[in-house]
């Protein structure tokens, strides 16, 4: 069997899910999914509806409509003038069309970058630490090392990705990529400013890197503060951005997308774009992304005018009010002095959807299946996103639930640290 099917996180990432499976009535602040109130069965069609009438408007017949939505279609997709649209109107990120792959979910992105960008074993990809697990197992499967670099208090220091490429280069190796999530990262929350970001794309030129920009949560910000995306500062085409719908539509609808905008020139001076280079890989893996779910993601975008913004604004107001929720459930079940003499604390993210607890003991699978058992709630240990660190610190989630549901687990979690601390 390949390692990857016994890789470490892996195993851990099926531990949670069994846990959860055996405690069905436990609270779940794990889970990072999307807060279900929001969606309506009926929206499903009026998205299609909304996209068929669009393409009619834009002079497709009735049979190219249907075979738009029914055939196999583009292999990176036919939604990505929309896509790029939204990206223009959002973001400020100004790309042509023939740049973007929609995927099948983000996850078919990543993999189609690492593929398409690591050929050899010696090729890297450098990740900031902790990391998203879906980067770092897409990895495994490909049999690409990864190589961590540490976050500091104020997230990824560009001086440390340079330290880290130049101790990569010295093995023999070659960093290729750089992957992190600049906005409210999963897990740690965190949020480069300004400053850091213009320092990192110079430091990929310097290093010759590329950057994976994960954006999932770059919406969900406690304030309006402009917060531009590397990518909309990239003018070295050093930037691969990967975006996702599963938490600006929904989850089940499956729809991700790359922007590689970047030149390939081949061995006769033919000039590409990496996105067509790269449609190779898609291709061979999922052949096209299915049409009927891009219609569902395109008609939010023609409904919304091509901005997620303004598709999400009751999904922005809600997720800020619960992470201010779980930051203020956590201050009142962990009051000071109390949590200082024993020794909790905790981050105070700018948006997103996690906070990290720091506590005395061992975060590990053991609490947690005595928190599932006898406290009845459900979190991350954090030691599931390092390759070697994170023990005595655990994620939480606030998405996904209410906001009393929301408060009770909290409770609970805090029953738990205080039995397991005395």
């Amino acid at each position: 069997m390949h390692a990857s099917v016994s890789d470490p996180v892996a195993a851990s990432m099926n531990f949670l899910n069994e846990v959860a499976g055996r405690y069905p009535d436990a609270i779940s602040l794990a889970a990072g999914r999307p807060y279900e109130g929001f969606y309506d069965t009926a929206d499903i069609a009026r998205y299609l509806d909304v996209y068929v009438a669009y393409l009619g408007d834009q002079g497709s017949t009735p049979e190219q409509i249907r075979r738009a939505l029914m055939q196999y279609g583009r292999t990176n997709g036919q939604i990505h003038g929309l896509i790029a649209r939204m990206l223009a109107v959002d973001e400020g990120i100004e790309v042509p069309a023939e740049a973007i792959s929609v995927t099948a979910g983000c996850q078919e992105a990543m993999i189609i970058a690492l593929r398409g960008l690591c050929a050899g074993p010696d090729d890297v990809l450098l990740a900031a630490e902790p990391c998203y697990v879906g980067i770092t197992g897409a990895a495994r499967v490909l049999n690409i090392d990864v190589v961590p670099v540490p976050e500091g208090p104020d997230g990824l220091d560009p001086a440390r990705v340079a330290e880290v490429a130049g101790a990569v280069r010295a093995q023999g190796r070659h960093p290729r990529a750089l992957y992190l999530v600049p906005d409210f990262a999963n897990p740690s929350g965190r949020c480069l400013d300004l400053p850091a970001r213009h320092a990192l794309l110079d430091v990929a030129a310097a290093e010759d890197l590329l950057i994976l920009e994960d954006d999932p949560y770059g919406l969900f910000g406690l304030d309006d503060r402009p917060r531009p995306r590397l990518k909309s500062l990239d003018r070295d085409q050093r930037v691969i951005y990967l975006g996702s719908f599963a938490k600006s539509c929904f989850p089940g609808a499956r729809i991700g997308f790359l922007v590689a905008d970047q030149t390939v020139v081949d061995a006769t001076g033919n000039r590409t774009l990496l996105a067509e280079e790269l449609s190779a890989i898609k291709s061979m893996v999922t052949v096209n992304t299915s049409p009927i779910a891009q219609a569902v993601v395109g008609g939010l975008l023609v409904e919304s005018g091509c901005s997620l913004k303004a598709a999400n604004v009751d999904k922005i107001a809600f997720y800020r009010q619960n992470l201010l929720r779980l930051l203020d459930a956590l201050d009142r079940h962990l009051p000071a002095p109390w949590r200082d003499e024993a020794g909790i604390s905790w981050n105070v993210p700018a948006g997103g959807f996690f906070a990290v607890v720091d506590v005395p003991i061992p975060a590990d699978e053991k609490l947690l299946e005595v928190s599932a058992s006898r406290h009845g709630v459900l979190w991350t240990p954090m030691s599931f996103f390092y390759t070697d660190g994170g023990h005595h610190s655990l994620r939480l989630s606030c998405s996904g639930l209410d906001p009393d549901t929301l408060e009770e687990g909290v409770r609970r979690l805090a029953a738990l640290l205080r039995d397991s601390i005395a």
